[in-house]
């Protein structure tokens, strides 16, 4: 019986010469190349490149751009996203065009990242999982948006395919750079996620011994984490005092039982804090609680087949990626799981392909068409939850603009400053700098607040059931949708 490392590679072998023993692959792969461009497709048309920036968003955007001031950036945050965003809202302002060019660099994003498993895995196997991830309504959704949890994704797949193609010994430094790049990615986009996903290598490198596999790997954790750790030292007081205000951001991390929290939030909430109210329709959760059983079926066929790291290996980076959100948070985010997501896909295609080609007895011909009907059914599912998602969001968002059009008509332009409910989506929308006297996006005081008010416009704002601050309530009282606005009297 052929050893794993050759089993596994039968799929990709078909261009070898026959002199040179060595693969001519094409430097495109076609099959790859549709899935990213039908995801980029997908994107532009579900999800409205018109629909406004969310809250988060405008935390990461306004870091860059020269049309808004640069609101509180918390402890949890890294560079990444800015830095992803850069190139476009460095110099524009347009919501279409930035969106537009986040679908293009995702869509690479994940091409790229499937080619790093050429050589592990057929094409039709990564390009089924490519497909999977790719429909997910949680990757469809962020893919667009100045988000970092898909690139976190993306890094992962990088960096664990390049591992296992350097592991086996690939000749040559390009599957240690892919390694490198790939840590990098994810470390500039959220650090502590990194070194979750990246436990099970770092393990396996120290058992195998296998040096220059280490370096890649802790260098590019170590190359991506840096302005994080530097920024830790300059404004935080230290690594581990940055590290304690994200826990507190975060509500304490520790053990919390958040698996519940997630099948709430599969219903196209995209923050689900607190999480409280019903799971949604069994429909809508069945692919999740499926997942890791498939998976599991993916990394057995693997095992049997003799070629078991490349299916076990992400199997082990998802569920390590996955623990702090499932186990450690008190809340839950569908994004939070996306490279669990992403690293499963791989196994799970495996497993569909083994149960619509391999089916024995009186279920071989009936185990294709269920398999089919089964992917159907998960698409048509994930589509309708995409664009409940995405109509709620350009509601709320143009919530944002009608109040700030309507603080413009009541005189508070740029420079001015937005404090009190959602003062950070509400001062980005409006043109002004926020600022908050307590909780997580605390940056000023009431003292400050009241001296910038003698100088330029200043809007305090109370939700629904809420008081206004002791400071602003001889100011004059205005209301907006469901919100009371008070501005601060001309100095």
């Amino acid at each position: 019986m052929a050893d794993g490392s050759n089993a596994i590679l039968v799929g990709g072998r078909r261009g070898e010469t026959a002199t040179s023993g060595t693969p001519r692959r094409p430097p495109v792969d076609l099959l790859l190349a549709a899935v990213a461009a039908v995801f980029t497709v997908a994107q532009l048309v579900l999800v409205h490149p018109s629909m406004g920036l969310g809250w988060d968003e405008t935390v990461y955007v306004s870091q860059v751009t020269t049309h808004h001031p640069a609101a509180f950036f918390s402890a949890p945050r890294s560079r990444g996203v800015p830095l992803l965003v850069a190139p476009v809202a460095s110099w524009s302002a347009s919501t279409e065009l930035l969106r537009v060019y986040l679908a293009v660099l995702s869509g690479l994003g994940l091409y790229l990242a499937l080619r790093a498993w050429r050589g592990l895995f057929p094409s039709h196997v990564l390009a089924t999982a490519g497909a999977f991830f790719a429909t997910l309504w949680v990757t469809l959704f962020y893919g667009p948006q100045a988000m970092p949890n898909y690139w976190v994704a993306i890094g992962a797949l990088i960096c664990v395919g390049c591992f296992l193609r350097a592991l086996r010994g690939e000749p040559g430094r390009r599957a240690l750079w892919g390694v490198a790049a790939g840590a990098v990615l994810m470390a500039l986009m959220r650090p502590t996620d990194a070194v979750w996903a990246a436990v099970p290598l770092l393990l396996l490198v120290l058992l195998r011994r296998h040096w220059p596999l280490l370096l890649a790997l802790a260098g590019g954790l170590a190359a991506g984490g840096v302005e994080w750790v530097i920024e830790a030292y300059a404004w935080y007081g230290g690594f581990g005092e940055r590290l304690s205000r994200a826990s507190e951001i975060q509500g304490g991390l520790g053990w919390n039982f958040a698996v519940d929290d997630q099948m709430r939030s599969l219903g196209g909430r995209g923050l689900c804090r607190p999480c409280t109210g019903s799971i949604p329709n069994p429909l809508v959760t069945l692919w999740w609680l499926a997942l890791p059983l498939v998976a599991a079926l993916g990394v057995a066929v693997a095992v049997r087949a003799r070629r078991t790291a490349p299916a076990l290996v992400p199997f082990a980076c998802a569920v390590t990626s996955a623990l702090p959100y499932l186990f450690m948070i008190g809340y839950a985010a569908p994004r939070f799981l996306q490279p669990a997501y992403a690293l499963l896909a791989v196994p799970v295609a495996d497993a569909l392909w083994h149960l619509a080609r391999n089916g024995r007895g009186r279920w071989r011909p009936v185990l294709a068409p269920l398999v089919a009907l089964a992917l159907a059914g998960h698409l048509a599912v994930q589509t309708a939850v995409l664009v409940g998602t995405v109509n709620r969001n350009v509601d709320s968002r143009q919530d944002w603009t009608r109040v700030a059009d309507e603080l413009h008509r009541l005189g508070v332009r740029p420079p001015c400053l937005i404090t009190g409910h959602e003062s950070i989506p509400i001062g980005y929308y409006t043109g002004c700098s926020s600022g908050e006297t307590s909780g997580n996006n605390g940056n000023t005081t009431v003292a400050e607040i009241v001296d910038t008010a003698s100088r330029i416009p200043v809007a305090a704002i109370t939700g629904p059931g809420g008081t206004p601050p002791g400071y602003a309530r001889d100011w004059t009282p205005h209301r907006i949708t469901d919100l009371s606005i008070r501005v601060a009297p001309p100095g």
